[in-house]
């Protein structure tokens, strides 16, 4: 069979909802990597929030982190032109600006791996610090001094909609925005024009695989063009419904082992 590129979202598709790669799945894609084909992850985390997977895995494959801002080759970083896509920092301030004024519970400022904090402790912050102390915590507006990889904020459940929609009449042009599901009501910010098919085309054209022979598995609506470009896209069962009226396939969610099964199925394993 013709190798082919098999792109994997984390959360909600290929980790259970404890996190965990099953053993069905982790066996599965190993096997399809033995028999030549190349298996990428491609998600909204950052690479330090993703590692763990990727060794488990035992991946040595280019990966795509934040949504497309970063794509790297974390074990080969020669041999793989990386590709880091910051917002400016001008405008992720303005942005801040209109966030402390909704008085969101929080805002993280992802600088590739390392990351500051508007406070320290408090919303949705200690699930995502992995015990990595932030650069420094306080007032962004002064504290911050590059081009941020990416912003999440974690705003009152209250007025989500309300500062997403602010945000988006304001900005649209230059900020692509993405919205997290259960249990984190968090908006995710990064610049204009990236998402996870750019990391998938660019992968792909590392390895000469073509886009027909790409298959691509995913829930949220951060993987929508990912799964619209795959030559093969396949949403879980527990996907939004705006993903699954654009995928090709569905597979079964990801607590029933949903990669494994579909996987399985489509290379006769």
């Amino acid at each position: 069979m013709q190798q082919h590129l098999i792109a994997v979202d984390l959360d909600g598709t290929l980790l259970t909802d404890d996190k965990e790669i099953s053993l069905r799945n982790r066996n599965v894609l190993g096997k399809l990597r033995e028999l030549g084909h190349q298996v990428v992850i491609a998600t909204g985390r950052p690479y330090r929030a993703s590692k763990v997977y990727y060794q488990e895995l035992m991946l040595n494959t280019p990966i795509v982190n934040f949504n497309g801002a970063l794509i790297h080759h974390p074990i080969n970083p020669t041999s793989f032109q990386s590709k880091h896509t910051p917002l400016d920092k001008s405008l992720a301030k303005t942005i801040i600006e209109t966030c402390e004024a909704f008085h969101v519970q929080n805002i993280m400022v992802e600088v590739m791996d390392e990351y500051y904090l508007r406070y320290r402790n408090k919303g949705f912050s200690n699930a995502f610090t992995l015990g990595q102390s932030p650069i420094e915590y306080g007032n962004l507006l002064e504290i911050l001094r590059e081009d941020p990889t990416s912003l999440l904020i974690h705003p009152e459940d209250s007025n989500h909609k309300e500062l997403k929609d602010l945000l988006s009449d304001a900005h649209a042009e230059v900020i692509e925005q993405r919205s997290w599901g259960a249990p984190w009501n968090v908006i995710e910010i990064v610049k204009a024009g990236l998402n996870k098919a750019v990391g998938l085309k660019q992968i792909s054209q590392y390895y000469q695989i073509p886009r027909e022979r790409i298959i691509a598995f995913g829930d949220e609506d951060n993987d929508l063009e990912m799964i619209e470009y795959a030559g093969v896209g396949v949403a879980m069962e527990n996907a939004i419904s705006e993903l699954k009226s654009i995928a090709d396939e569905k597979t079964v969610t990801n607590e029933e082992d949903g990669v494994a099964q579909f996987l399985e199925e489509r290379f006769n394993l």
